[in-house]
């Protein structure tokens, strides 16, 4: 429901900055501010998780978006709206984000164990792409359709509702000391910011897979920044809100089916094929809106485009997961989880940044393009790197694996 709710306001938040501003920096602005966070809270934010109950963090979280989607809402409806207002929750949203994801992302071996890994961990990453891309984004671009008000007011009651059920999970989520021993007094926290870092840059397949996601995540940042001034009226192609939002749902659409054929893949294929499909499809996204001329009729590539890009990040995502789970210890994870996402993410609002300067001063094409090229060289290392071997050991127990250096 919470992934239901952001994907309403994500869609709404750059249209209505869209409503005020033709300039595509300004705009991507937004994009840019929503993924700020990761690259200046990340850290000290995994070190919170690793102290607190994941849970509590959780809710936490979905308590900053609904008194920011409520500012927002109370904005509008007194015509108060501005650029400035519209940047603040974008922050806060990010803010957010970055507490709820790395809470959760350090719940699931603490609820199943490792044998329901892959299934739960598809599972959850339906739902999120399912909530969020498949069904969030449409139903945003018709409520943005039918007026803001209403877009942020359903927004901050499903967040309300997401609370709620949050509060209704059962069980000691805390983060458990290794090997079951007694709790170690708490380090400083640099010091514990140092444990996650060195845990990630020390192993090679990890260090890796956050650097490949790192260009990865610029990419589809860019996409995310600028494809509402591009796509949506009076942009190029001249989307209206609800066919925006239908563009948008293609993403979904593809991460469902990514989760339905991970497991397929990973038997026949192997996990390392089946993550290269995240490569593949992140150099599609970028490089369809890159080729194709800026017409009303591009739309139609650019969404099967963003529905590869879907499948494949679904299925990067249900691997590296589980990945992670098997070499990181619990009383690491969410140090490692906001080191690795630092790294990884931590580009997407550089990247947005960067696509929006070259969108508004050189053209959409040339922004597009830089990064469908940086996508395709990515290939090279992946393949040197993510081996067989190197992930053979996420099939066996976690006790052989929780210290492997990959």
């Amino acid at each position: 429901m919470t992934n239901m709710a952001d994907a309403i306001a994500r869609v709404a938040l750059p249209l209505l900055a869209a409503k005020m501003t033709q300039s595509p920096s300004l705009i991507s602005a937004v994009g840019v501010l929503i993924t700020l966070p990761w690259l200046l809270a990340a850290l000290p934010v995994g070190v919170l998780v690793d102290r607190v109950s994941r849970r509590t963090l959780m809710v936490v979280a979905e308590a900053i978006r609904l008194c920011a989607i409520t500012s927002l809402f109370a904005s509008v409806l007194l015509d108060a709206k501005s650029l400035p207002v519209v940047y603040v929750v974008a922050l806060a949203m990010g803010t957010a984000e970055v507490l709820a994801l790395t809470s959760g992302a350090s719940i699931v071996p603490a609820a199943v164990p490792k044998s329901r890994w892959e299934p739960a961990t598809a599972r959850i990453t339906a739902m999120e792409y399912l909530w969020k891309q498949f069904l969030g984004a449409p139903v945003g671009g018709f409520l943005v359709a039918s007026g803001f008000v209403l877009a942020f007011g359903v927004s901050g009651l499903v967040y309300a509702a997401g609370m709620v059920l949050l509060t209704l999970l059962v069980g000691d989520f805390s983060p458990k000391p290794a090997g079951g021993a007694q709790a170690r007094p708490r380090q400083p926290i640099r010091v514990e910011i140092r444990e996650g870092l060195d845990f990630l840059w020390k192993n090679r397949l990890l260090r890796t897979m956050a650097l490949l996601i790192a260009v990865m995540a610029g990419c589809w940042s860019v996409w995310l920044a600028l494809i509402p001034a591009y796509a949506a009226a009076p942009g190029p192609l001249g989307l209206s809100p609800r066919q925006y939002g239908l563009l948008l749902t293609c993403l979904g659409v593809g991460g469902i089916v990514g989760t339905l054929l991970v497991g397929r893949v990973n038997r026949l294929l192997g996990r390392r094929w089946s993550m290269f499909v995240d490569i593949i499809g992140s150099f599609f996204l970028v490089a369809a809106p890159a080729v194709l001329p800026s017409v009303k009729g591009s739309a139609v590539p650019i969404a099967c485009a963003a529905f590869v890009a879907g499948v494949g990040g679904t299925m990067w995502t249900v691997n590296a997961r589980v990945i992670m789970q098997t070499f990181v210890p619990d009383h690491l994870l969410g140090r490692f989880n906001a080191a690795y996402r630092l790294i990884s993410w931590g580009t997407a609002p550089i990247a947005a940044a960067v696509g929006g300067l070259v969108a508004q001063f050189v053209n959409y094409h040339v922004a597009f393009g830089v990064f469908a090229v940086l996508c395709a060289l990515l290939v090279i290392p992946y393949l040197r790197v993510v081996t067989d071997k190197a992930l053979a050991a996420v099939d066996t127990p976690r006790s052989d694996t929780a210290s492997a250096e990959g």
